[in-house]
């Protein structure tokens, strides 16, 4: 008995190791700007940490790159075609893959990141190609248009989600009237489910996934944020953007919600650079009701992303050219920072805030913030909008057609 038991026991860890999923994506691997780092850099050196690379010909774009282990991975236009590239951890290219044309129109080049999930790649165009790649050779093995084939539309600035994927699903938001939301196969591209949503266009953000007695894909459509049922596609709740009426409604007005919203212990936050801007929301047990909690119009971050540490929310400010904090209890702005406003992230307990003037800052958070280090990013092109990744000692920082590494490390 024992024998069979402990061959049961094997069979069971086997299975959870094979079905367990291997995921590398947009703002880290839980989607929420925080990096598992150690050994960094406390303080820089005045002239900014040492540039170990710098490759200038990731195309045109605004997208972070995702970094596995040995390969980094990043989509860049050239031409109005859009490409994945893979490169070695030295900047030199592996292989590239085109995924069909690119936005060329406002702030031309890619948007998203790709999403990597064990052997495969999931990459969405500005112009609503969703291409899945086989990550070892860049092949790709299947593709959907969101608008041709699943009904979509265009935001005023283009497509701009990077893909969410759970189980054998990858979401995406085509913002049909009809297929607002979908779930595709994730193997196959073929249609899991679909969602009708408030049939709004799509609102720039990268969905993301809660747990809560049910477990819900949590995105924004243009006007609402949406917590749907994340294996049936059903809606089970909608939060509106009150301030924008109905009437007052058109692309650019009140949809620009970039940032993906953050969920922690009963509680989902949100940041947008216009609607409602700041909210926090209480999520019922069940997952199936939402109660707002406070909501604060002032904190107005279009796409620079938030973090929550404890009991304070650190995040840029588009009005006041800032870098904020706001306590996650009452909403209240609790401290700020003139440091400009840009994109934020965390490792080893210090913030990293890339300001849109191309100021690479490191601030210690807390009650009051402290700007400990900064250096400025001259190489590269266009504006400094792009979100910096931290992965095993190196700050990735992508400016327009250029990708720079720097070293962070603290060295033995």
């Amino acid at each position: 008995m024992k024998r069979i038991l402990f061959l049961i026991s094997c069979c069971l860890i086997m299975a959870i190791q094979d079905f367990a999923q291997t995921v590398t994506q947009f703002r880290g691997n839980n989607r929420n700007g925080v990096f598992q780092e150690t050994n960094l850099l406390p303080v820089w050196p005045a002239e900014g940490p040492a540039l170990l690379w710098e490759n200038k010909s990731v195309g045109n774009g605004y997208g972070s790159p995702a970094i596995t282990k040995d390969v980094i991975y990043i989509n860049g236009e050239i031409d109005s075609i859009g490409y994945l590239f893979a490169m070695d951890k030295q900047g030199k290219l592996l292989w590239k893959s085109d995924y069909g044309k690119e936005w060329v129109k406002t702030f031309p080049g890619s948007r998203s990141t790709p999403t990597i999930v064990d052997d495969l790649i999931y990459v969405t165009s500005g112009l609503g190609n969703m291409s899945c790649f086989y990550a070892e050779n860049g092949q790709k093995k299947w593709s959907v248009n969101l608008i041709r084939e699943l009904n979509g539309r265009f935001t005023y600035h283009g497509h701009a989600e990077s893909p969410l994927v759970y189980d054998d699903k990858v979401i995406l938001v085509p913002g049909g009237k009809d297929t607002n939301v979908v779930a595709l196969n994730r193997f196959s591209g073929r249609i899991e489910w679909i969602c009708k949503g408030m049939g709004e266009i799509p609102g720039y953000n990268s969905p993301i996934l809660v747990q809560s007695g049910k477990k819900l894909v949590v995105t924004f459509s243009a006007y609402h944020l949406l917590g749907i049922d994340a294996y049936t596609g059903k809606l089970i709740w909608s939060h509106e953007q009150v301030n924008v009426p109905p009437a007052e409604r058109q692309p650019g007005m009140g949809d620009t919600h970039s940032n993906s919203a953050f969920y922690e212990n009963g509680f989902i936050y949100y940041i947008a650079g216009d609607g409602n801007c700041a909210v926090k929301l209480k999520l019922s047990p069940v997952g199936n009701t939402i109660e707002q909690v406070w909501r604060n119009p002032i904190v107005d971050d279009y796409m620079g992303g938030f973090i929550k540490i404890g009991d304070k929310i650190y995040t840029g400010s588009d009005s006041k050219r800032n870098l904020l904090c706001v306590d996650s209890n009452t909403g209240v702005i609790a401290d700020s920072l003139k440091i400009g406003y840009g994109a934020i992230l965390l490792a080893e307990n210090l913030l990293y805030y890339y300001n849109q003037r191309g100021e690479m800052n490191l601030v210690r958070p807390g009650d009051k913030m402290e700007k400990i280090s900064s250096f400025k990013v001259t190489a590269g092109t266009k504006e400094h909008f792009s979100i910096p990744v931290i992965a095993d000692g190196v700050l990735y920082i992508r400016h327009g057609k250029s990708l720079l590494a720097y070293d962070i490390r603290i060295k033995q």
